[in-house]
């Protein structure tokens, strides 16, 4: 079972009448500063080329692509994912599954680059980072991620604006694009710290995160996390929030979590073993804690690993 990941809501597929194509119909939605395309393929294809000028997240909606992208090996792309390209880079796509009753849908917005810069900019300015790293900016080594609750929500937000027939849509999609951003360069960050070879010592927060994964059978609690930065409570919370998108007591459960995924590995180690071993006291909060994150226990995930 893999991380968590939150799905879209995906709009109604188009009338069949209506279809130009059955690979990659494209629906677009334009506005001031972004272009909203909606992508539907009805038939199986291979290595069917897209490029954009602009910068471009895509995320799918329905169904399985396979991606080639970049010199890195092809992998799938389902619902609950996010892929952010860069502009004039060419994807080449495959559609192993699609057919009538099983269309894919995917969705790709396209970002003006003077809207980006301008929101870049906007957050350097009135939220400069900690640490000598201390600029707000994409990381296209991350272009590849699950969509947690947060940046979900601010897509379904984006598709909705950018849908409407509202006088206003423009101000507000203008507004849910320096959201996403923001969501996007968060995920990126949050991404970068899970590799722990990757994991950029220019960044404030760096020496925290190494110290909750080096103490992750300890009881964290925020006071000793602030303590342990020379920080306030309260500041050390806005920077962590700010820096990871997620709060320092969300990221010690999702770090438990992830080293309980990795001692369940082990078919050999009891439940009780592997709860306490990742810094838990009740096995009863781990099991059903577990369950929440991965949807399902502890248990089915070790008999799960050890078939596949």
């Amino acid at each position: 079972m893999n991380e968590r990941k939150s799905l879209l809501h995906a709009p109604l597929l188009s009338h069949e009448k209506s279809l130009k194509t059955l690979v990659e119909n494209r629906t677009v939605y334009n506005l001031e500063h972004c272009e909203l395309n909606l992508f539907e393929t009805y038939q199986e294809s291979q290595l069917v080329p897209l490029k954009f000028n602009d910068l471009v997240v895509t995320s799918m909606l329905r169904g399985k692509k396979v991606m080639h992208l970049f010199d890195d090996p092809e992998f799938e792309y389902l619902p609950g994912e996010t892929v952010v390209v860069p502009s004039n880079v060419e994807m080449k796509i495959d559609f192993p599954e699609a057919s009538k009753h099983n269309p894919t849908q995917c969705l790709a917005l396209a970002i003006d680059h003077g809207k980006i810069n301008d929101t870049l900019n906007f957050l350097n300015e009135r939220y400069p980072k900690e640490g000598t790293d201390r600029y707000w900016q994409l990381n296209h080594q991350h272009y590849f991620f699950y969509n947690n609750v947060d940046l979900a929500t601010t897509i379904n937000k984006l598709i909705k604006e950018c849908m409407s027939t509202s006088v206003t849509k423009d101000a507000l999609t203008d507004l849910t694009l320096q959201e996403l951003l923001v969501r996007i360069i968060q995920t990126q960050t949050l991404k970068a710290t899970e590799e722990v070879s990757n994991l950029n010592r220019n960044l404030a927060i760096t020496p925290i995160v190494e110290y909750i994964r080096q103490h992750l059978h300890e009881d964290i609690n925020l006071k000793r996390l602030a303590d342990r930065a020379c920080m306030s409570t309260t500041s050390f919370y806005r920077l962590f929030k700010r820096e990871l998108g997620v709060s320092p007591i969300e990221y010690v459960l999702n770090e438990k979590i992830r080293y309980a995924k990795k001692l369940l590995k082990n078919r050999h180690l009891q439940i009780n073993e592997v709860c306490f071993e990742a810094g838990f006291d009740d096995c009863n909060y781990f099991i059903r804690l577990f369950k929440k994150y991965e949807g399902i226990t502890p248990k089915q995930y070790q008999l799960l690993h050890q078939a596949n």
